[in-house]
């Protein structure tokens, strides 16, 4: 039987904008020296995909058996994908899913993109298909881009140290490519795809990482290498790839067909706690990132455009937080009582919440899955079993709640 999601409440539909060539929700052409929009005369096409005119999105979910279901937000209908191994962890760019498991990294496709053309966007709907799993030791780190056809995707296995670059166009066509696959010295590192280059972390002290190197695609050392004591945690944004060091961000583009590293330090005299894990809207430039546990030192923001850093509070003890980025510079937090939070992006100040909603699942340290679109808001409850659609621009109003058969182990918002 397949996994049934029951609608608890709708009070209002999901605004989607019209799409084809449209104009869109687009920051401007701020990406021609970064590593962000993708380019190219498919316009994301892939054979076998329609070309849609809003985007197609939806909730594709992961349990605890490892069935793979897909939640549409358009008609709610919904769809069993496939089942891979237990997974233990999982890491999305909007269109496919690296699930952790026993295998490796197994890769779903959820058969959802968009693809961005910098001042508009294209929607795609294929068939969703399990395409494999990549093998390696241990828990892999998984860095993605903004594309989901192009360029490539970055899996570090720490037990090993083998470092590998996926090829996403050819991922795009259901096959598992690896461009290169290095041998390091095991440490906590990173994959970081830029462009047609890749950032792999060398190890410094502690099993930690202690700087970034610089590769083709092809596996073949570009000589850049910059320092990045205990880098950790990375995500694309419409200017570049972030990487996020002890003293700041390493801000990677690809100018001239040469791949650059720009450090944004943090501001002098700061004592709060680095950036050790970023979330935004996706391919925004702005990004967030708790400073210290439960952001007890509070939320830094980065913007890359500006190249600029700022420390807001946290109203209170937090479990996550993501940059939405809008006009209004909206920031959503998940308090760690299960509350959502809805934060002026200048100074802090919280401007809305809703009620404690996944609070059981924090208790159970299950980690509630929180992604911002530019409609909406989006909450899994994994011990809830629910997943709720949250209005930021209205009071954090909870538009609509759906409740899963099986538990939500991992979900995320695909289609985007």
């Amino acid at each position: 039987m397949l996994p049934r999601f029951s609608r608890l409440t709708l009070t209002a539909a999901l605004a989607l904008t019209a799409a084809g060539c449209a104009a869109g929700d687009s920051d401007g052409p701020d990406t021609a020296d970064g590593a962000a929009p993708t380019s190219g005369d498919g316009h994301g096409a892939v054979a076998g995909a329609a070309e849609v005119a809003e985007p197609p999105v939806g909730l594709t979910t992961v349990d605890p058996t490892g069935t793979v279901t897909h939640l549409d937000l358009l008609d709610e209908s919904t769809t069993e994908i496939g089942t891979v191994g237990a997974p233990s962890a999982m890491v999305s760019d909007g269109r496919y899913l690296f699930v952790q498991t026993d295998a490796g990294v197994e890769v779903v496709d959820s058969g959802r993109w968009t693809w961005d053309h910098v001042d508009h966007f294209h929607y795609y709907r294929a068939e969703p298909r399990l395409v494999g799993a990549v093998s390696g030791d241990g828990t892999a780190t998984v860095a993605t881009t903004n594309s989901s056809t192009t360029s490539g995707t970055g899996l570090y296995f720490a037990d090993s140290g083998e470092a590998v670059l996926l090829d996403t166009e050819a991922l795009s066509k259901g096959d598992l490519v690896e461009r290169f696959r290095l041998d390091t010295e095991p440490h906590a590192g990173l994959v970081v795809p830029v462009g047609s280059f890749a950032l792999v972390t060398a190890p410094g002290e502690g099993g930690t990482a202690g700087s970034v190197r610089g590769y083709t695609a092809d596996g073949e050392p570009t000589g850049l290498e910059e320092t990045c004591a205990g880098a950790s945690g990375t995500l694309t944004t419409r200017v570049g790839a972030v990487v996020g060091c002890a003293d700041g961000a390493l801000l990677a583009t690809v100018v001239d067909d040469e791949l650059t590293v720009e450090r944004i330090p943090y501001p002098a005299g700061t004592t709060a706690a680095p950036a050790t894990s970023f979330a935004n809207r996706e391919g925004r430039p702005t990004v967030a990132a708790l400073a210290g546990p439960e952001g007890a030192d509070g939320v830094w923001l980065l913007d890359t455009r500006q190249r600029s850093w700022t420390l807001l509070p946290a109203p209170a003890p937090l479990a996550h937080v993501t940059a939405v980025d809008d006009e209004d510079e909206h920031v959503v937090a998940l308090a760690s009582d299960g509350r959502v939070l809805v934060l002026d992006g200048a100074d802090g100040t919280l401007l809305a919440e809703t009620e404690p909603l996944v609070a059981a699942s924090l208790a159970a340290g299950r980690t509630p899955a929180l992604v911002a679109d530019q409609q909406r808001t989006y909450l899994s409850g994994p011990v809830e079993q629910q997943l709720h659609e949250i209005d930021v621009a209205d009071d954090a109003r909870v538009a609509r709640s759906f409740t899963t058969d099986t538990e939500p182990r991992f979900t995320a918002e695909t289609g985007r």
